[in-house]
């Protein structure tokens, strides 16, 4: 389009008018759209029923094509005026309301008193002139607001590429809410009454700053030559919600050596409340510049600041609770619980570029499903999220791990320790440039409120800054009590951290709790405390090492047995997981209790405990086994749930137990379960062992079912024993005797 076209903005708004009137009638069948789309959307406006009027640029582009693209184009790049003739063409277009409205509001009760003025004195000079400051303003008799968002297809422009030839043009960013003010209301005209004549004058207000009107302007005042003074009516002014938001742009964007870019953000009528800090956020809007004022505006000289004005706000990762499932999705869910294994399958889907720590990631796949939060009646409150800590050498993809969860969770801040204070993590409090006052700005901790705070190098911080942390691990909350300001803040947090041991690697001469160097009242509050630690063999290091090659080579992690799942589709999977609120059964509560009680006996006859085991660590068995319950999609916990949680207990500190220098981990787990089920069998003189008896032999020590399956198809190859259809184990006669 040539620069010196002369637009018409009369013929536009005919224009926009006929796109409203007779859209929908040509589109209709055409992608199976609604034959009124825009037609039942003004019939809502005009019944009250609806607010806003959203003009779709696919739809424009849809419905003008290529004949005139020119005005597409004009649209684009000339927004905020194509807003206003939008406004006007539904003004135009607006049906009469096929509902009537018993009681009228304030706002019907101005308008028809200020409409009866108006058409009263039609014949006086006064109110002939269109412009004259005693007209009815357009804003004013509005119900509506147009938005223009752009095309579905266009991707989000990088926060830092947004310039100079981006002013007045509808553009869309996406970056991550840093903090969201309270909503105000903004004055978009300002209504004052004269003390003389009798007029109300009106003044319409376009910036953050105006100058009210303190003389008359009318022509009454002017001919009997009287300063009338205008008194302000608040109640007859018009106002809009309005909130300020920071985004700031994603971490993968920001080059090296560089911070990331910030950028303010209006959100006016329908668009408040749309998000909350943390949120990742694809925002579209029209961007502006606006003057410095005050003391700024004299250092600042001819610059100016830039704001995006949103028209749209779309949440990237939306919560658990707001996904839209769809059919097919629900379908493949429904098919994958069915299948066998699902669980060490949707375990395998984490991070399946990560070799090994298959037991790691069926803990963080809990952590993610999470048990359930109980409410008591006196208002106590029992967690539900599961707390992890991953602690060992360097190099075992404990960062990795993070970062993966971090995807896959909705909502999931990452920090790390060295980089964090207390204030970082819990709130600061702040000064609002905009209205001056001290307000509280959340850390990481309170920005993922019901989400995952990743923190790594959790053994770098400084021990008052780690003390943050321990009434938001159990209480869920973070209590202020500064600069005025006393309160408490929710942080229903899960936290999941990495750390090294004390002297960077795990020294096997000192005891696991010189080498863990953590305080028992932090340690008792982690549901899982894994101990990672990276020791020499000659098999497992082959396999690692041709793992990390092959990914190397390929970009793509080794094929597996079955189609892992993806990020979406695993989040789908969680949500319908989350559904479900398990609870234990009165027959399991003697069998949780013994496990429980065992486990603090093993540790009070222990020289050396590897933990710390507290009445915590009996709400971590239930978390645990209620995070499993739901992966089954049931509404109780079994005990093959329980099981399997104490064996995640067990199997985190399994790499303390198998010290180099002791001879259990020399056997392979095969070895090692066909040993407890033959030395079951003499023990008792029986030459049938049931499967579920031989879980019960297992699990203690470690190894899972699958490891055990594995075990039963070696040896019954080997004609070592007989295993029937259900997975019983018998012995020959034959076979016991030489024991």
């Amino acid at each position: 389009m040539s620069a010196f076209v002369r637009v018409s903005y009369a013929d536009d708004t005919a224009l926009c008018k006929e796109f409203l009137e007779q859209y929908a009638a040509r589109t209709h069948g055409v992608r199976g759209r609604s034959e009124k789309k825009y037609a039942e959307v003004l019939q809502d406006i005009s019944n009250r029923s609806a607010r806003k009027v959203v003009i779709a640029l696919d739809d424009l582009e849809d419905y003008f094509g290529k004949e005139n693209a020119d005005f597409v184009d004009r649209v684009k790049g000339n927004t905020r005026r194509y807003v206003t003739l939008f406004s006007d063409a539904v003004e135009l277009a607006l049906p009469p309301p096929t509902e009537t409205h018993a009681v009228d509001d304030v706002f019907d009760v101005l308008t028809r008193q200020r409409t009866d003025t108006v058409e009263d004195n039609q014949d006086d000079a006064n109110v002939r002139s269109v412009n004259s400051p005693n007209q009815l303003p357009k804003e004013l008799t509005r119900r509506y607001e147009v938005l223009i968002v752009p095309n579905s297809m266009e991707k989000p422009i990088p926060l830092r590429e947004v310039g100079a030839a981006n002013v007045g043009k509808l553009v869309s960013i996406k970056g991550i809410v840093t903090r969201i003010t309270d909503v105000k209301p903004l004055i978009s005209v300002a209504t004052y009454t004269c003390d003389s004549c009798g007029f109300e004058i009106y003044q319409q207000v376009t910036g953050n700053t105006y100058m009210p009107v303190t003389q008359c302007p009318t022509q009454e005042c002017k001919t009997n030559n009287t300063r009338g003074s205008l008194f302000s009516q608040t109640r007859g002014s018009k106002f809009v919600k309005f909130q300020e938001m920071k985004i700031q742009e994603m971490s993968d964007n920001v080059p090296m050596g560089h911070i990331p870019r910030s950028l303010t953000v209006h959100l006016r009528g329908e668009l408040t409340r749309s998000c909350g800090p943390g949120d990742v956020v694809v925002v579209s809007g029209i961007f502006l510049p606006v003057p410095y004022t005050g003391f700024k505006a004299m250092r600042a000289g001819l610059t100016a600041d830039t704001f995006l004005e949103a028209t749209s706000v779309e949440q990237v990762k939306k919560s658990y609770s707001e996904q839209v499932i769809t059919a097919d999705t629900r379908k493949r869910v429904e098919e994958f619980v069915m299948e066998n294994d699902a669980y060490g399958r949707l375990a395998r889907s984490i991070a399946p570029e990560i070799y090994g720590h298959e037991d790691i990631k069926k803990a963080l796949l809990l952590l993610l499903v999470g048990g359930v939060t109980r409410q008591l009646p006196d208002g106590m409150k029992l967690r539900g999220d599961i707390h992890i800590c991953l602690m060992g050498d360097p190099g075992v993809a404990k960062s990795q791990l993070l970062k993966h969860v971090t995807t896959v969770a909705p909502r999931a801040v990452y920090t790390t320790g060295r980089g964090s204070s207390g204030v970082g993590l819990t709130a600061a409090v702040t000064k609002d440039q905009m209205t001056g006052e001290m307000i509280l700005e959340g850390g990481a901790l309170v920005l993922a409120d019901m989400g995952i705070c990743c923190i790594d190098e959790f053994d770098k911080m400084e021990e008052g800054d780690r003390t943050a942390i321990h009434e938001v691990m159990e209480q869920q909350t973070v209590s202020i009590a500064k600069a005025g300001i006393t309160t408490t803040l929710n942080a229903r947090t899960t936290v999941l951290a990495a750390a090294n041991p004390h002297w960077g690697r795990y020294d096997t001469r000192r005891s696991p709790a010189e080498n863990i160097a953590l305080p028992a009242a932090l340690l008792s509050r982690f549901d899982l405390m894994w101990l990672i630690l990276d020791k020499s063999d000659m098999e497992g290091d082959t396999a690692l090492a041709q793992h990390v090659l092959h990914v190397h080579r390929t970009s793509r992690a080794p094929e597996l047995d079955f189609d892992p799942l993806d990020a979406p589709t695993l989040r789908a999977y969680i949500a319908m997981s989350r559904q479900f609120n398990p609870s234990v059964p009165k027959e399991l509560a003697d069998y949780i209790s013994a496990a429980y009680a065992e486990i603090r006996n093993e540790e009070a006859s222990s020289e050396a405990p590897h933990s710390y085991t507290t009445a915590r660590t009996l709400l971590s068995i239930l978390r645990l086994g209620q995070a499993l319950a739901r992966l089954r999609f049931s509404e109780e916990v079994a005990q093959s749930d329980v099981d399997e949680a104490l064996r995640l207990m067990k199997m985190s500190k399994i790499s303390l137990y198998n010290d180099d220098r002791s001879t259990s981990a020399r056997i392979d787990p095969i070895t090692a379960i066909y040993s407890a089920i033959r030395d079951y069998a003499i023990r008792t003189s029986t030459l049938e062992v049931d499967y579920a008896k031989c879980v019960e032999l297992i699990t203690p020590k470690g190894y899972s079912q699958e490891q055990l399956k594995a075990c039963l198809d070696e040896y019954k190859g080997l004609n070592v024993f007989t295993v029937t259809e259900d997975y019983d184990v018998l012995f020959g006669e034959d076979d016991l005797a030489a024991y």
